[in-house]
């Protein structure tokens, strides 16, 4: 390429591929607004329910073969995301950013006729924009052979061995909750960072992390109790984070506290026993999981050092 190729007019093949580039992000972004899946991502997921374009899904080969020995059948591969500016509460706006994603995964799963999306992943990636945050889903619709099309498909956290171990044992994953809390503690009189030369207990610290716990749980129950009668494993998010401002000329300590938990909800026959010899992981980073490993949480949820909300 020359120095000034850039000035001379483009091909007609490059003008339309330009041109066709345009109008997808343009359908794109009027679908976002109106609700609708975008027409490009529509009649590739109805091409692979009906079998003319070929089925993709995130399961292993071995998880494809007890899936199929179950009468599930994969069909597409499908994504959703949203991408959330905080305004006034981050506690907020965690949970709307993810059910928002789950509500467009949900929209992708139905277009394609699914009766679930198994192997959800729940991914965010660490690019610095103030005070907002990404959520991605991606996970593989199956339809379930013997029933119709679901208007409310199952959105699962589980792997399809899992999915299948569960069905057995008459317990039934319906979706996934989200429960989050923040709240900022300002030491005015550094009765939180006092140290003395023995042991002692940081009361303020403590009340603050318990009252920030139990709001997160609690948002939990919240978005848990409509979708089921039973949350099987989820994940537990915690941070704190100290700072030193000057508030009318006098140096103070704020504390920032952060709790999310999430869960895989189920509805279960009463008196089921739920078994033990699977393992529910929610994958919130591009490693492996923090479940059962040691690795860093994902630093999308370190904080901006900004006032208000995170």
């Amino acid at each position: 390429m020359g120095l000034f190729d850039f000035l001379k007019p483009k091909s007609p093949e490059a003008q339309a591929a330009a041109d066709n580039a345009l109008r997808r992000q343009a359908d794109i972004l009027m679908s976002l607004r109106g609700g609708r899946v975008p027409s490009g991502t529509l009649t590739r997921l109805t091409e692979a329910a009906a079998g003319t374009k070929p089925w993709m899904a995130t399961l292993s080969p071995a998880e494809l073969l007890i899936a199929r020995s179950h009468g599930l059948k994969p069909i597409a591969a499908i994504s959703a995301t949203c991408w959330l500016h905080y305004g006034w509460s981050w506690t907020l706006g965690h949970a709307q950013g993810w059910e928002a994603a789950l509500a467009r995964l949900a929209q992708e799963a139905r277009a394609c006729g699914a009766n679930a999306v198994l192997d959800v992943k729940m991914r965010t990636i660490p690019v610095e924009v103030d005070n907002s945050m990404d959520f991605s889903l991606v996970g593989t619709a199956v339809k379930i052979d013997g029933l119709p099309a679901s208007e409310d498909p199952i959105v699962a956290t589980v792997p399809a061995l899992e999915f299948v171990k569960l069905l057995e044992a008459d317990v039934v994953p319906t979706g996934i909750a989200i429960g989050a809390h923040y709240e900022w503690l300002t030491d005015w009189r550094g009765y939180a960072s006092g140290m003395g030369w023995w042991n002692q207990e940081s009361r303020q610290l403590s009340d603050l992390w318990e009252g920030v716990r139990q709001r997160a749980h609690a948002n939990l129950r919240d978005s848990a109790r409509p979708r089921g009668n039973g949350v099987l494993a989820h994940l537990n998010f915690s941070q704190m984070f100290e700072r030193e401002r000057d508030i009318n000329e006098q140096k103070v300590k704020e504390y920032l506290a952060r709790h999310i938990v999430i869960a895989t909800t189920v509805d279960a026959r009463r008196g089921t026993p739920l078994p033990h010899q699977f393992q529910m992981v929610v994958d919130m980073h591009a490693g492996k999981t923090p479940l059962t490993g040691t690795t860093r949480h994902h630093q999308s949820y370190a904080t901006n050092e900004q006032d208000g909300a995170i």
